[in-house]
Formats: C-alpha cells, structure tokens, sequence
C-alpha cells in the first residue's frame, strides 16, 4: 500500500543545497509582557548562541509564542531588552521594528499570501535584489523543499504539509541570521509530521542560521532541539539539554511534562522512600517526610506471580510496540500504569508480580495543594 501524501512529502531537494547564513545571537534580558493584567512574561532571561537551535516548550498560555513575537518584533516588551549579536533592538534604547531585523519567520498557519503564487511569495522578503536575482532565490528556495514544480501555483492549490514547505522556503530565502518557528508542524497529518520535521531540521541545519521553535511537545522538542526550555506561567523553570530535562527534571510538573507518570505517595525512612512497591533512594529527604515516587509507565515490568511486588492485571491493551496494562496492587488507591513489551502471556483478572527498575524512579516532595 501507498500513500500519495508521503510520497510527495518525501520528494525534497537534494540535502545541502540551502544557502548557508550568517548565524547571529538573540538574547533577552529580564523581559516582561503582559496584555492587559494578565502577565504573559516575568522576568525573563535567556541566551541563544549563534546556530543553536532551541525549542521553546511548555502549555498552552506559558508565555513561548509571545516570547517569539517579541524576538520578532511583533510585540514590544514592557520591560527588558531584546539584544541581536549584543545590540539593542527593544529596550529602552529603542526599537527596531520586524522589518528591519533580518529575521525569518515561520507561523503556525503558514501565513501566505493566497492571492500570490508560491514562487512570489517566496520572493516577497527579497525585495532588496533585483528582481531576476530574487527570482533565481526563490527558485533555488523552492527547489530545496522540493516544489520546483509548484512554483507558479497558488497556495490554495497545495496540502497543508506543502504549504508548510513554501513558508519554510520564504522564511530561509532571505538567509536571516535568526529563525523564528512557532509551532510549525502542529496543523499537519500525523503520518507526514514526523518526515516534514525530519527535513525541515535538515535545512536548518544547512543554513546554520540560529533557531527558535515553538513546541507543546516535548518529543518533538527532544528530537530537534541543541538545547530545551522549558516555560511555564510566563517564567523559565528549567533548561538543558533532552536527557538533562527528562532524567532530572527540577520538580514533578516537569516531570508529568515529559511523559505519563504514576505518581506513588510513601514515607522516607533511612534515606529511602518505603511504598507500596518498593524501596527508592531519597537523598536530601528529612526523616518520616511524606514524598512521591513518580514511575514512568516504561520502568515498570510483569513477572510471574510470587516473584516481585504482588499484583493483579485488571486490564490490557494492544498498542502495537508495546501493551499497555493496568495493575492494582494493594496500598494504592490507582492502578499503577504499565508499557510493556511480549504480554502476550498474561491475562486480565490473574495475579502477576510487579518489578519497578529502580533506577528510573524520580522522588519529588509532595505538592502543595
């Protein structure tokens, strides 16, 4: 079987063929925004090096998308400054408006203008070159995302994963030296996602220009992003690198973040958190305090009954890598929540044991209500 929409997404042009910029630093300096009493930004500060690419990562109203439109200058912050390769370009230094940036953008909506070919919106931000140059840009541009071809249509004439690839075009056109992406790949198909972000991350690349994207998922922060930043409520909680954010998040909202957790309360004794399921170290823990085990799904695993933790499989589902499966085990108030693989053996309603890998099992204070 064939899927048209994948073989189209997969004919792009030759890798390493986009224009290489001139990467530029971005930097915010205690920045706030707010629209109206509501604060969107609180004091942020934050450094991207030339040719970093870094995802800005949180929930919906956290603060990323106005953070990017105030590198963009879209949006002026009520305090702090803006900085491009350490010069001010919002502040109280002064203003320099989008224009005039040199920065390319990629909207969530794509953004093009329906009433001009793909080929000119593409040459829209080249409208300092000559016109024959412009022309050989765009081509060149369009050519890299594979739609030579589709140059002189309209951009109701193409699919959502196309009409992602001309905007990606006309931002990189111009070779800016800061890319700016704000949630580019939310609007497309499932199946096309993962392809389009692959050889989108590809031209990024090429250009080596400096990039910021926009992201609510953290899968696709982990699998483009030199560094993650993570937001929430208009303030930056933590940053690093995947593993460092999802090996040692900084408190159980971020862990819950990255991925299912089961959230397992017990009490510390001798430096360890005792549960229902076991025993996990809990330095910097005081004696008899109250904590959580937070497990993720994957660090649990099914053994024969009589070995392990004592539980019983009270459901199973088919995933296709993986079974997902719910375990009551006595102490707890939920089932613990299990992926695992070849369970093809065990069946709902039998007595099975429960192993936790110890080692993937992070202890947070409990939170406060």
């Amino acid at each position: 079987m064939t899927f048209p929409g994948i073989e189209a997404a997969a004919r792009w042009g030759r890798r390493g063929t986009a224009g290489p910029a001139i990467a530029q630093s971005l930097g915010f300096d205690r920045v706030s925004h707010a629209y109206g009493k509501v604060r969107a930004l609180d004091d942020v500060t934050l450094a991207i090096e030339p040719g970093e690419i870094v995802c800005l990562l949180g929930p919906s109203g956290c603060g990323k998308t106005t953070l990017l439109r105030i590198a963009s200058g879209i949006e002026q912050p009520i305090a702090g400054r803006v900085l491009m390769d350490g010069r001010e370009v919002a502040g109280p230094g002064g203003f320099v408006p989008p224009e005039r940036r040199g920065i390319g953008l990629v909207f969530q909506d794509f953004a093009l203008f329906p009433h001009l070919t793909n080929l000119a919106n593409v040459m829209f931000g080249l409208k300092a070159l000559p016109k024959a140059e412009a022309e050989r840009v765009a081509r060149l541009a369009l050519d890299r995302v594979g739609l030579a071809a589709h140059a002189m249509d309209y951009p109701h004439a193409l699919s959502g994963g196309e009409q992602q690839r001309v905007a990606l075009a006309r931002a990189v056109a111009p070779r800016p030296g800061i890319l700016l992406m704000d949630e580019p790949f939310s609007g497309l198909d499932s199946r096309l996602r993962d392809l389009i972000r692959e050889e989108t991350l590809a031209v990024m690349r090429e250009t080596r220009a400096t990039c910021i994207v926009v992201t609510h998922d953290p899968e696709e922060a982990m699998r483009m992003a030199d560094r993650i930043v993570l937001m929430r409520a208009g303030r930056i909680v933590q940053q690093g690198s995947a593993g460092d954010l999802y090996r040692r998040p900084i408190d159980l909202d971020a862990a819950r973040f990255f991925s299912d957790i089961n959230e397992v309360p017990g009490i510390v004794r001798g430096g360890k958190l005792v549960t229902p399921v076991g025993y996990f170290a809990a330095p910097g823990f005081a004696e008899g305090a109250v904590a959580l085990a937070a497990i993720r799904p994957q660090a649990i695993f099914a053994r024969p009954p009589g070995m392990c933790v004592p539980g019983r499989l009270i459901a199973k589902r088919f995933l296709g890598e993986v079974d997902f499966l719910e375990i009551a085990v006595d102490g707890l108030d939920q089932p613990l929540k299990a992926r695992v693989r070849s369970a093809e053996t065990l069946i709902e309603g039998r007595d099975i044991g429960v192993d936790v890998a110890a080692s993937e099992v992070l202890v947070f204070a409990v939170p406060e209500a």
